[in-house]
């Protein structure tokens, strides 16, 4: 992946940062337009955040596009974001890959149209030797529907009880390969996990902010970036080793 940085070099910058994209409709609302509309102005941001990902040095981000969960929302928004991803890919497929970015799937797919199954996996085929940047894309995923699948296959596989580690089940990750993300990100204000990388977010750092997705700019970005660089990460040890507080 590419180190270089248009950040301060005695920064911290984050490997990998994971984003919680939330807000489209409610940002819609406020307009008084459509929920769809919200939905496509958040996609036009990603464009400029994939851009400042490659400007900041960051090596890999993950996006949050659609849950295992979204399926319970009303039938003609779930159609609308399938449309988006489709028109996702046949507009920006040529510049991402262009752009040295590579497209990783995390999720199932075999709830998606078929037609939108394979320009999925043939956006991934395109792209799998790019290095800039590893865009992740999680779309119908759900955190514990990969725990879960992770289990199925290490039982089909036949992995003894005492064979299984940290490491073995990371490897059965949708996320195999993949550093855990040392930054979230949530917009929106809301204060929880939904489902979202349960397992490689054990030590992430979280930044949670009330703008909404679409409004998220570069700037708030590296007013997240900033905030996770004045961050102690300490993976649940301590500074001083002979400090008798708390170890978390």
């Amino acid at each position: 992946m590419s180190t270089t940085s248009q950040q301060d070099p005695a920064k911290q910058v984050p490997r990998h940062v994971a984003i919680i994209m939330d807000g489209n409709g409610r940002w819609a609302l406020k307009r008084r337009l459509p929920r769809l509309a919200g939905h496509k102005a958040g996609t036009e941001n990603l464009r400029r955040i994939i851009k400042a990902c490659v400007e900041f040095g960051i090596g890999y981000l993950t996006i949050y596009a659609f849950s295992t969960e979204n399926w319970g929302r009303p039938r003609e928004e779930v159609q609308g974001l399938m449309r988006i991803l489709e028109d996702v890919i046949d507009k920006e497929l040529s510049e991402l890959n262009q752009q040295g970015v590579q497209i990783r799937h995390l999720g199932r797919l075999d709830q998606l149209a078929p037609a939108l199954q394979k320009k999925v996996l043939d956006a991934v085929n395109t792209t799998r030797n790019n290095t800039q940047l590893v865009l992740n894309v999680a779309f119908n995923y759900g955190g514990r529907d990969e725990i879960v699948h992770a289990i199925q296959q290490m039982l089909i596989d036949g992995i003894k009880p005492e064979s299984v580690t940290p490491d073995l089940v990371s490897k059965y990750m949708y996320t195999a390969g993949v550093p855990d993300p040392d930054l979230i990100i949530r917009t929106s204000g809301e204060l929880r996990i939904s489902n979202f990388l349960i397992w490689q977010a054990a030590y992430s750092e979280w930044y949670v902010t009330p703008i909404f997705w679409p409004d998220f700019s570069k700037d708030e970005f590296r007013k997240a970036l900033d905030e996770y660089a004045s961050r102690d990460r300490r993976y649940g040890k301590v500074a001083d080793p002979d400090f008798e507080g708390s170890n978390v």
